[in-house]
């Protein structure tokens, strides 16, 4: 299944997109697609819905899409999960993975405009497999579980200022990811169970109609289902949570492509999860 929510920032309403084409109404189920609506077999409540023919049909034309999920608690993040990139980034592969969050307020929709922060002179994009945790995960026993945990995947574009990411840093990435809008997400949480193997996606970006990145998650360095168990083990993975699993090679840090400007048009593409187009705009 594909859900989605439709309408205004902080008035947006769930909606599922079926495979008929149509979007049907989920508010009789929900009040948002969120940790709350995840932990209680909410998936499962629209699936049963959607079979038994109980949801009203809705015209979204026009209406905005958000971010397929409400104000998720944490945003956990993987720095450099790709060789390739590892490598354009001047480091070596990672031993371990590297953990920094997110704040929720950078999570926008996926057509929505990304502001380039006052002062930015190194704005830069990153496609990224999300994923979105279904049930809560502490100390999982091996990786083998760990897909069990997922509720579904998204796009996510992990927007970064490298100025103040790597030269503004006082030692760590957090000014750099957390400028207002960096985080677009969707178009649509689509379900785990039409994604039996995430490692077998590919994703794509352009910046102005160009090809930037195109690769495949069968290039990370470590899977989802191990960077899930590894970060339960140094944390609680909880409903909603968003875990960006990492980009390939093809960024502006590389030195190969112009840092992003204001009127430029990012889009990106992963197989079976849609597309985003953002324009990027002054701040």
């Amino acid at each position: 299944m594909r859900l989605m929510r439709v309408g205004e920032p902080g008035s947006e309403r769930p909606v599922l997109f079926a495979a008929d084409g149509r979007h049907y109404d989920l508010s009789r189920l929900t009040e948002d697609i969120d940790g709350a609506f995840l932990a209680s077999d909410g998936i499962e409540r629209v699936r049963e819905a959607a079979a038994a023919g109980s949801l009203p049909e809705l015209d979204v034309t026009g209406l905005r899409v958000g971010a397929p999920v409400g104000r998720p608690g944490a945003i956990l993040c993987i720095g450099q999960n790709y060789a390739a990139h590892a490598a354009e980034s001047g480091a070596e592969p990672p031993s371990l993975p590297i953990l920094f969050y997110k704040a929720p307020h950078t999570v926008v929709g996926p057509y929505d405009d990304v502001l380039i922060p006052r002062g930015a002179v190194k704005t830069d994009w990153e496609v990224e497999l999300a994923v979105v945790i279904g049930s809560r995960a502490r100390y999982l026993d091996s990786p083998k579980t760990a897909l069990s945990h997922v509720a579904g995947y998204t796009i996510s574009n992990d927007v970064s200022e490298r100025a103040f990411q790597l030269e503004q840093s006082g030692g760590q990435w957090s000014k750099g990811k957390n400028c207002e809008t960096f985080n677009p997400l969707g178009p649509w949480l689509v379900t785990a169970d039409e994604i039996p193997d995430p490692q077998t996606l590919h994703l794509r970006s352009w910046v102005g109609g160009e090809i930037r990145q195109d690769s495949t998650t069968a290039d990370m360095i470590f899977s989802v289902a191990y960077l899930i168990h590894h970060l339960s083990q140094y944390l609680v993975l909880e409903p909603g949570d968003i875990v960006n699993t990492g980009t390939p090679q093809g960024v502006a840090l590389s030195g190969r492509f112009p840092y992003l400007a204001a009127g430029d048009v990012m889009e990106l593409e992963i197989d079976h999860l849609g597309r985003h187009r953002s324009h990027l705009a002054a701040g």
